[in-house]
């Protein structure tokens, strides 16, 4: 790069909330979406889709709740191309610092054919009426072509410049089937740059899905085709393959900044820790060679390669774990610590509590401290992330004892607290295993039936005393919810697991019991 050259800037448009969420099996409730919310905040993003609010009272709740804690980024709600959507979208977000709209309507020939059964004419009038409609409530307007990758250049051409005439903000132009290749995709911005008038009155935005891998490197082409905006998820996560990985592209950016030669003011220390949090919070565990924050992306094994890092990390690192907030630091608290030297970890980590929810933890860290010679770092996120962004407790565990032998049935007695009423419950049950006993045990305490979908071990650390964190997955009357629990026994940490994603099942269907008794909010 020329010294004293000035760098464009690229925002980020994170939809980890939204497109993230729509992936299998992830269902986050409006707790979980703050927490979040807030975390990418603090990662710098500048733009949070924080759902779609017309699609459902609980999406409408979340996006308003995201909507009123965030301060410095735009907060967009999604929107079909009706009147309904747009309007649904300004009740939820009408008292955010920073509210924005994401209007989408498909234009390519086979989903005008198939999906809309519109004519040409007809798909770029619905896209003005859209795009003035939402003007009138938002000063942040962007429109999505979807499926505009296998859209003709001509008819994207036609419709840019009608919604800028109307007065749109923000032009995305999606690979929303993850067809084309990069060079294709940055031919795309090229021509509209080229053939549509007044283009330069609005931010023309990149928007990527993974099905043939190429998410990341397409994005890349678009900002090399002159794109000021950039979308994706956390992780790559979302429908099917995924999207388009933000800490990838940042990583990216940074990394090969003599290339690219922008600048996307991310806090890219931030990287890890959200990494980390989006995939505690859906359950979608992030595989080891992931880029950037896998947990192999800064280990070495060969040799070789260790002979060169130890002579000179640029060997073989193109970029320092630190960037991303990686460390190996090792938590050197135990067993003697006080709550002083336990808020100041906390703090240095990046995390803030009310003295109630440290007292809290801390009850967790002293339990943990009796069990696990060496904490570190790893622990006590696990610990700290194990409910955050969670509802008052329902139910709380106690105390477990078990009874197992290869000629025994397998049995389980269990204490939980009963918050509702202060009081100690305590039962047993047999079942085919011990989880299965622990869970039978559960099920009779609380008086409550949940069907088990999916269960899940993950070892935080290593060792013998390593943490192991259990994920559980519940359903009942059609809604799913998901459970974690932490311990260095994977039996305790399942029951807590269980007991969690009980709490949560009996906290959703009491907002829902309140809701329906209650004025209704717009939606479809």
């Amino acid at each position: 790069m020329r010294e004293g050259a000035s760098m464009r800037r690229v925002q980020f448009f994170d939809t980890t909330l939204r497109d993230g969420e729509q992936s299998p099996g992830v269902n986050l409730s409006a707790e979980e979406k703050v927490a979040i919310a807030l975390q990418l905040e603090k990662l710098g993003v500048h733009v949070i889709e924080a759902g779609f609010a017309a699609s459902s009272q609980g999406d409408f709740h979340s996006v308003k709740k995201v909507g009123e804690t965030v301060r410095q980024p735009v907060v967009v709600s999604l929107a079909r191309a009706v009147e309904k959507d747009i309007d649904a979208a300004w009740e939820a977000l009408k008292g955010a610092e920073s509210p924005g709209i994401h209007i989408f309507l498909a234009t390519s020939p086979i989903h005008r054919k198939y999906k809309l059964n519109l004519t040409k004419d007809q798909v770029m009038e619905r896209a003005e009426f859209a795009v003035r409609h939402a003007k009138k409530y938002f000063p942040h307007v962007e429109f999505s072509t979807e499926d505009g990758g296998r859209t003709e250049k001509d008819f994207l051409c036609q419709v840019a410049a009608r919604v800028i005439q109307a007065g749109a903000d923000v032009l995305n132009i999606p690979d929303t089937v993850g067809f084309l290749t990069p060079q294709e995709y940055g031919d795309i911005f090229r021509h509209l740059k080229e053939e549509v008038p007044r283009i330069e009155k609005v931010k023309l935005s990149a928007h990527c899905h993974d099905d043939l891998g190429m998410a990341t490197a397409n994005s890349l082409a678009a900002i090399e085709a002159g794109v000021e905006q950039v979308e994706g998820t956390i992780n790559g996560i979302g429908e099917r393959a995924g999207n388009a990985a933000l800490e990838e592209i940042a990583m990216a950016l940074a990394t090969r900044e003599s290339h690219y030669q922008v600048e996307t003011g991310l806090n890219l220390k931030e990287i890890a820790k959200t990494s980390r949090m989006v995939s505690k919070m859906t359950g979608m565990f992030v595989p080891g060679n992931k880029a950037v924050v896998g947990a192999n992306a800064f280990a070495h094994e060969s040799g070789i390669h260790q002979d060169g890092m130890l002579k000179n990390a640029a060997t073989y690192e193109i970029m320092r774990p630190e960037t991303v907030g990686q460390t190996d630091t090792r938590l050197v608290l135990g067993k003697h610590s006080g709550r002083h030297a336990f808020r100041d970890k906390l703090a240095a980590m990046g995390y803030t509590f009310d003295d109630q929810q440290l007292n809290q933890l801390f009850v967790r860290f002293k339990e943990l401290t009796d069990r696990k010679k060496t904490i570190e770092d790893d622990d006590l996120v696990s610990l700290v992330e194990e409910r955050l962004g969670d509802e008052d407790e329902i139910f709380g565990f106690d105390a477990i004892q078990l009874s197992y032998g290869n000629h025994s049935m397998p049995t389980a007695s269990l204490r939980l607290m009963d918050h509702r009423d202060n009081r100690m419950v305590e039962e047993a049950a047999c079942g085919s295993g011990s989880v299965d006993a622990i869970f039978h045990a559960i099920d009779r305490a609380t008086g409550e039936t949940m069907e088990l979908v999916d269960y899940k071990i993950v070892s935080v650390t290593h060792g013998k005393d390593a943490l192991g964190e259990v994920y559980v997955k519940l359903k009942r009357n059609g809604m799913e919810v998901q459970g974690r629990g932490v311990s260095t026994d994977v039996l305790e940490a399942s029951a807590r697991a269980y007991v969690h994603a009980v709490n949560r099942i009996l906290h959703r269907e009491g907002a829902q019991r309140t809701k329906s008794s209650a004025e209704p909010v717009p939606a479809p």
